[in-house]
């Protein structure tokens, strides 16, 4: 993004007063209140010493082995060490020390797969399997400072995998399961990993789906270094067999000892490196370490979703493959103590109703998805969840992108009956943890903005020279000082850290992010700022324009791209899928476009509006825009190998043609 462009997005937000004016707001109940986990004085506390916050956070959330002498060394920035000196291992936190605390019976993961086959693990039988899995990879010789690479879709396995590599020091790289085998194999070299942890496949839409075949195709080639590939057996496909580095988990996780014992690891030991999504040439490898990231995604997970261990059911939807999944499935729940569900399918299959089923099955008390799966399940209607009781609900979270008002509403009344508190929350791979989000006892929310930091955490929204912006105006969202779970730096390249994320404000994180103020002071998301077009010299954003789309009755999911034009620099193009009771004899685009002026402004109407019957996304649920600015540009679509269903932009490009 050039200079000029970064600059001029300062000024994006103050050309949408009226779409991100919202009068509504809902306090907590009184009963909700007087019950709720986080309290008020939690924002008191981390003000008037916000190391000392941490400190006690740290101390009471996670178990330590040696306690820490120094909160934050902040000696060498961009580089952070927090609890310095403090020895913990995450997967005792995780499992080790509930079942001594006499909580061993207590359901730790239910799993459902997607042909409905279930496993229940309580918190005794997981940590079990993570002693054995850890006493097996060291039998591969997997020693502590090895990356292992784990490839698997969303099943137990994945989690206890993860948490084998944490208990010895072994430091993991999940590779999402829809990705490729080069996208594979990029990583496994970047993180010169020893070890890939991967199954013989998965099930998609009813149908065994292969995994295996793309870790052999990326192992295909020398030069790497993995030694050995443990295969989970998960659908029972025939796979290729490669004698002497291929073994089944059942036989070299079956026959291991039950017996090990978790020893600490340095607080600043690393616990995993992730690498970014859509990321091009050589891939982004994100790292986190074991201390600080531990006692931010336990804190988070805690407070923002008002946790009750001794009786919530807490399903996040995120897959193992993002960070998501490694906060809110792995690491904070189960440092928690919780109860999760673990799901391995989609939401539509075998029908549309397969969550609200098993919300009612399993009696899920707090919900944690994207706003991408919120729009689908309004396309389909709410008479699908209505069939179902989901009167269990108490807290709904949303995390991914910004959710736009009418999703938000939708949710919340649909879903929750209105009367769920909705935590949307803002924070990133790097981040580690939740930054900005409702405390769900204390905060009066508002349907689509993530409104404030959480305690002890200090974010921004600046102009183009770093200062703070008045309420009311937009900018740039910042980091102002360190936190726990922050990234330690990119895996391998030190220079590279410093350059992506701290060379455009002087001692600030700048997260790509725009973001805009309200009159209030809540924090409203406006999407990455390179998600924004330059038409006629006004800055729009996408998020923006997105939002007035989906929020007219015809519209069930809108993308908008800013496409070359001679004429204005950038044309605005808008995707739309349409509500299924839309009349054919609607002119819908000019309509559309009126609707877009009235709500945001003449300068915002979509140039193009292209009517389609799906939009491109990855199985996280993100749209692959740059696929939709090809179409919109005129180009043959880009690389389309990471689409949840490779079939849509045939289908975007027949319906253009009619």
């Amino acid at each position: 993004m050039s200079q000029d462009n970064a600059a001029s997005n300062a000024t994006q937000g103050d050309a949408f007063e009226n779409l991100l004016h919202e009068n509504r707001q809902f306090p907590p109940s009184d009963e909700f209140a007087a019950a709720a986990v986080a309290k008020a004085d939690l924002y008191d506390e981390a003000g008037a010493d916000r190391l000392g916050f941490w400190a006690r956070q740290a101390r009471e959330l996670l178990s330590w082995d040696k306690d820490f002498g120094e909160t934050l060394d902040w000696s060498n920035p961009p580089f952070a060490k927090w609890f310095v000196g403090g020895e913990v291992n995450a997967a005792y936190n995780a499992l080790d020390r509930h079942v001594e605390a006499g909580l061993g019976d207590r359901v730790a993961i239910h799993f459902e797969g997607e042909p409905g086959d279930t496993a229940t693990y309580t918190y005794a039988q997981l940590t079990e399997q993570v002693k054995k899995a850890a006493n097996a990879f060291e039998s591969l010789g997997i020693a502590k400072g090895d990356r292992v690479a784990i490839y698997l879709p969303m099943i137990p396995e994945a989690v206890i995998a993860m948490l084998a590599c944490a208990r010895i020091g072994a430091v993991h790289s999940v590779v999402f399961g829809g990705f490729s085998a080069d996208a594979l194999r990029n990583r496994v070299d970047d993180a010169e990993a020893k070890l890939v942890v991967t199954s013989d496949g998965t099930y998609r839409r009813g149908k065994p789906s292969p995994l295996k075949p793309a870790v052999d195709e990326a192992l295909a080639k020398p030069g790497h270094t993995v030694s050995n590939v443990v295969v989970v057996k998960r659908n029972g496909e025939p796979v290729e067999w490669s004698e002497g580095r291929d073994v089944w988990w059942d036989d070299v996780v079956g026959g291991a000892s039950a017996e090990h014992t978790a020893v600490g690891h340095d607080s600043e030991h690393p616990l995993f490196i992730l690498y970014t999504s859509g990321t091009t040439g050589r891939p982004k490898g994100i790292l986190h370490t074991t201390g600080g990231y531990l006692t931010q995604a336990a804190f988070t997970h805690r407070n923002v979703f008002d946790l009750k261990p001794e009786t919530d059911v807490y399903w996040c939807t995120a897959d193992i493959g993002w960070v998501t999944g490694h906060s809110y499935v792995t690491y904070g729940p189960l440092v928690n103590g919780a109860t999760m569900l673990m799901y391995e399918g989609t939401p539509d299959s075998p029908h549309q109703g397969r969550w609200w089923e098993l919300v009612e099955k399993y009696k899920v008390t707090i919900l944690y998805t994207a706003p991408t799966a919120i729009r689908t399940f309004m396309k389909w209607g709410k008479e699908v969840p209505a069939k179902y009781d989901l009167s269990s609900l108490r807290v709904l979270g949303s995390v991914g992108e910004p959710i736009n008002p009418e999703a938000w509403m939708w949710y919340r009344e649909v879903i929750g009956g209105g009367r769920c508190p909705i935590v949307d929350t803002w924070w990133q791979t790097e981040t580690g943890a939740i930054m900005i989000a409702p405390l769900p006892g204390v905060t009066a929310t508002k349907p689509g903005s993530a409104q404030v930091p959480l305690p002890g955490i200090e974010v921004d929204v600046v102009d183009e020279t770093g200062a703070s912006v008045p309420n009311g105006s937009g900018g740039y969202l910042v980091v102002r000082e360190p936190w726990p779970s922050m990234l330690r730096g990119i895996w391998g390249d030190p220079e590279r850290y410093k350059d992506t994320y701290w060379s455009r404000f002087e001692n600030m994180y700048f997260a790509g992010d725009g973001a805009k103020k309200d009159e209030d002071g809540d924090i409203w998301l406006l999407g990455r700022v390179d998600d924004v077009m330059n038409v006629s010299g006004h800055r729009l954003s996408t998020t923006e324009i997105e939002s007035a789309l989906v929020s007219h009755e015809y519209v069930a999911e809108a993308a908008v791209v800013g496409a070359v034009d001679e004429t204005t620099g950038q044309a605005v193009v808008a995707f739309v899928i349409l509500r299924g009771s839309v009349s054919e004899e609607i002119d819908v685009v000019d309509t559309l476009r009126a609707h877009v002026g009235k709500e945001i402004g003449p300068i915002a109407k979509p140039k193009t509006i292209l009517v389609v019957p799906e939009l491109p996304k990855t199985r996280s649920g993100k749209i692959m825009r740059r696929l939709l600015k090809d179409v919109a540009e005129g180009r043959e679509a880009g690389d389309a190998t990471t689409l949840a269903d490779s079939t849509v932009m045939q289908q975007i490009a027949s319906s253009l043609k009619r």
